[in-house]
């Protein structure tokens, strides 16, 4: 495997300066310097190495989406064999269980990066693609799970969307309102939920029918 170049390993640095700069006292306050000082490096080379601090929040939205997808897919090999409404309720814990691997720090820079999507067009963009790559994974999922339960998967992505946008919901309240919603419940309940929406899709028609629905 090839060593990471020094430009890379240093881009990295800078990003986790600012993960965990804006961690402890959000983006307004995470200036290059703190973010040199947290780098343990020079603003003379954070300024080499990212043109802005905007530069670098788009970089740690990558970030965050490699770390998140490490975790989904560490999860998901677990159960490799399982049945698919298994595999979707991995895909939910790895988001919102706490214990090991939970990432507080993470989540409330994910939840600070979302308020800075609404001001700066850069950060909107690559925070909208990581959410819709989020969605057509789900989505994927939860299709799976429609056509094992012998149910119309029409409404798939929107059932995917939900699910995403009640992960967001979750990460917000745990960042801005600790304690609110009780600790370790998040996951469960959202897979209780979600097997509530899976049973409302309508059944399949046919074997005709439900050879259509496996390829949308």
């Amino acid at each position: 495997m090839p060593r990471a170049s020094n430009t890379t390993l240093r881009r990295a640095q800078i990003v986790d300066g600012l993960l965990a700069v804006m961690a402890r006292e959000g983006y307004e306050r995470a200036s290059v310097a703190r973010i040199a000082r947290a780098s343990r490096l020079t603003p003379g080379l954070v300024h080499y190495h990212f043109e802005s601090k905007g530069e670098i929040l788009v970089a740690l939205v990558g970030e965050l989406e490699r770390r998140v997808s490490q975790r989904v897919e560490a999860r998901l090999a677990r159960v490799s064999a399982g049945a698919a409404r298994v595999r979707l309720a991995a895909y939910v814990d790895a988001h919102l269980a706490t214990g090991a691997g939970a990432d507080a720090a993470a989540v409330a820079c994910w939840v600070a990066i979302g308020a800075e999507a609404i001001r700066q067009p850069e950060v909107a963009r690559a925070y909208r693609a990581v959410l819709e790559r989020a969605v057509d994974r789900l989505a994927a999922l939860v299709r799976a799970v429609l056509v094992e339960d012998g149910r119309a998967t029409r409404g798939a992505r929107a059932m995917a969307a939900a699910i995403a946008a009640t992960i967001e919901g979750a990460y917000r309240l745990a960042a801005a309102a600790p304690g609110v919603v009780p600790a370790g419940s998040a996951a469960p309940s959202l897979v209780a939920m979600v097997d509530g929406l899976l049973a409302s899709a309508p059944p399949a028609v046919g074997p005709k029918r439900r050879a259509k629905e496996r390829t949308r």
